[in-house]
């Protein structure tokens, strides 16, 4: 037996995975982190009951027809449908969000995870899948199981077939809803060290511009001002991808161009915050 003080050279026995995947490896261990809350899982399952809701209308549409003049089966019920998840993609944003990076910088745990062999470009996709998993959860899934349920209720593809554009617009609007929350959350959870603090900063950020367009809104009676909405852009953006008529006076492209803005300045703010080391003055 050799002693306890002998530390020669003994070759590495475990597995070694390709530089490139450890994202996988954060986004696998967030997940689980999350499904383990049971205050979380509270959340998703009433983010579902408004697609119960939708259901039981699609039911009662196809075996009553005459309800069809209440309740119309068409792409704007599948527009409503995602409006009406706006307010749960806030929620999810603001609790899984929130501590993504901040709790790692308070444990300085960037530090640790940075010195391994991962690539910061690793660590925040990893985050950034766990957010985007959770937040297409609440959107795209049901979205996309309430076309089948339509599908199944009504016994034909006649509905697909004569909105071709449903399927496509559903999951392009849940992306960019999708996408727009999760970068915005990050780049403000590499602000601070308190996810608290963080969860104020994205509320804010919603709530005071929103009332900002309100604000200007009544001083120049024009709904033009809609751009300086985050709220207001992505209805004008998604409205554009729906085909429904835009509900304020704002180009879409103008709010498109916000929107790629507001990504790119919270891809540069990550890019600037998620380091290894951390100079303290």
């Amino acid at each position: 037996m050799s002693p306890i003080h002998d530390q020669s050279y003994r070759r590495y026995s475990g597995t070694r995975l390709p530089v490139g995947r450890s994202w996988a490896v954060i986004a696998r261990h967030g997940i689980k982190a999350m499904v383990e809350k049971r205050a979380f899982l509270i959340l998703m399952i009433v983010a579902w009951i408004p697609f119960i809701v939708r259901c039981v209308q699609l039911y009662v549409v196809a075996n009553y027809p005459q309800a069809g003049a209440i309740v119309a089966v068409d792409a704007k019920m599948f527009r409503d449908f995602l409006d009406q998840q706006g307010f749960f993609v806030f929620l999810t944003t603001i609790y899984v969000g929130a501590g993504m990076i901040a709790n790692d910088r308070r444990a300085n745990a960037l530090q640790i995870y940075l010195s391994k062999p991962l690539l910061r470009m690793e660590y925040v996709g990893g985050k950034l899948l766990v957010l985007v998993s959770f937040l297409l959860g609440v959107t795209l899934l049901p979205a996309v199981l309430l076309i089948l349920m339509q599908v199944a209720f009504s016994g034909s593809f006649t509905f697909i077939w004569n909105n071709l554009f449903v399927v496509p617009a559903v999951v392009l609007a849940c992306l960019v809803q999708v996408l727009v929350a999760s970068f915005t959350m990050l780049a403000l959870s590499s602000l601070s060290k308190s996810s608290r603090y963080v969860s104020l900063l994205y509320t804010g950020a919603i709530f005071f511009t929103e009332a900002m367009f309100n604000a200007l809104r009544l001083i120049t009676g024009s709904t033009r001002v809609a751009w300086v909405s985050i709220t207001a852009n992505l209805q004008q953006v998604v409205d554009a991808i729906f085909r429904t008529p835009a509900r304020y006076e704002t180009p879409t492209l103008v709010s498109m161009l916000v929107l790629l803005a507001l990504v790119a300045v919270s891809i540069s703010v990550l890019e600037r915050r998620v380091k290894g080391v951390e100079v303290v003055s």
